[in-house]
């Protein structure tokens, strides 16, 4: 326990000190007026997102924009009637399609985003947004002046996510906390690291730099499509990740169960579907969340106050993101449990995908999908 509980310190000094800063939660989109206000086609795909689509839509057709925007979307095979509700709004600035059959070779969401992509023509920039997601007035503004200000081909944000009931309040700020450790925004954002991410939630494209990497066909098949759309521009251009105060998520997750099914939908797919990463994930989450609450509790002499050392310094890194959802940090020792929860989720995702029941997401299989 003692070797555990040295090594559980020095991974923590090192994320701490070394590891981007991730856990200031940070940099923030701020209001924005741009200088300047190119075309914008705004592409939101949907399917089954009938308790969302109205609020929005309107949400976009209300943004202060001084620049030429459409929106397009994209009726992904709905069975709750999701378009007729988008049809029903009867504003000239909404387009709405009816999908087309999902080709082999593609995810459902790039898809409707390609069909999206097509009705648009050649927009200076392109909104990648989900039906989910209500946007404050200036948020298209905002997106753009961030754009002008950094030189971004593209500039993709972390959106509010809806943290309401119970389940919500104990594992959506740490769901957003570990994706902070595992791309640190101010990594993402320098252009001399190769580290690359997006949040699909929000991403403002520059409609040349998706030219430049063969289009929205070039990441067709990945699941985790927004970091690969992030990698896949980067090589060539300029990113920005940052936290949104302008727009929200509405997709509610009521029970730990409803956030288990969220997470081993595409866990496994993050690590490639391969054991050897598994294997390391499982390792670095047991030494930097589990020994050290297990050394401060059960070890005696030198490794219980090294394993309190670095609990200590596990939940004072936990407490900005607890503040951005405005918790209590009385949530931030509890870390240690609620990793375990994403720990077995990810163990979960593993054991679904080697019995052979792959990715499911609204009524669609992927098996082996997202490389």
């Amino acid at each position: 326990m003692l070797v555990l509980a040295t090594l559980a310190v020095l991974l923590w000094l090192y994320l701490l000190l070394g590891r981007g800063r991730f856990w200031q939660s940070a940099p923030e989109l701020p209001p924005a007026r741009p200088a300047a206000t190119p075309s914008v086609a705004v592409i939101v795909p949907a399917r089954d997102e009938a308790p969302f689509i109205a609020a929005t839509l309107g949400s976009l057709a209300a943004q202060d924009y001084a620049g030429p925007f459409r929106i397009i979307l994209v009726d992904d095979n709905s069975s709750d009637g999701t378009g007729t509700i988008a049809r029903d709004l009867a504003d000239p600035r909404i387009t709405v399609l009816t999908g087309a059959p999902r080709p082999a070779g593609w995810s459902g969401k790039l898809w409707a985003i390609a069909q999206g992509l097509a009705e648009a023509g050649p927009a200076e920039f392109i909104l990648l947004t989900d039906a989910d997601i209500v946007h404050q007035p200036g948020h298209l503004a905002a997106l753009a002046a961030q754009q002008q200000t950094a030189g971004s081909d593209l500039v993709s944000e972390m959106v509010a996510l809806r943290c309401e009931s119970l389940a919500e309040r104990a594992l959506v700020p740490a769901f957003v906390f570990f994706f902070q450790l595992l791309y640190p925004f101010s990594q993402v954002n320098d252009p001399q690291s190769s580290t690359a991410a997006a949040a699909g939630g929000t991403v403002l494209l520059r409609g040349a730099a998706l030219r430049r990497i063969g289009g929205i066909e070039a990441v067709r098949g990945n699941l985790i499509d927004d970091v690969a759309l992030a990698a896949a521009v980067k090589r060539g251009g300029r990113i920005w990740l940052g936290h949104s105060v302008l727009a929200a998520s509405r997709r509610p997750y009521p029970r730990f169960a409803d956030i288990w099914a969220m997470v081993a939908r595409t866990a496994y797919v993050q690590l490639r579907f391969s054991l050897l990463p598994l294997l390391g994930t499982v390792l670095a989450m047991v030494l930097t969340c589990l020994v050290p609450p297990a050394a401060a509790l059960f070890a005696h002499g030198v490794a219980r106050w090294l394993g309190l050392a670095a609990w200590i310094m596990l939940a004072v890194s936990y407490v900005p993101t607890l503040r951005r959802y405005r918790l209590s940090a009385f949530w931030a020792p509890l870390l240690p449990l609620i990793a375990a929860f994403y720990l077995a989720a990810t163990i979960g995702s593993a054991v679904n995908h080697h019995r052979g029941r792959g990715v499911a997401w609204k009524g669609r299989a992927y098996q082996g999908a997202g490389g």
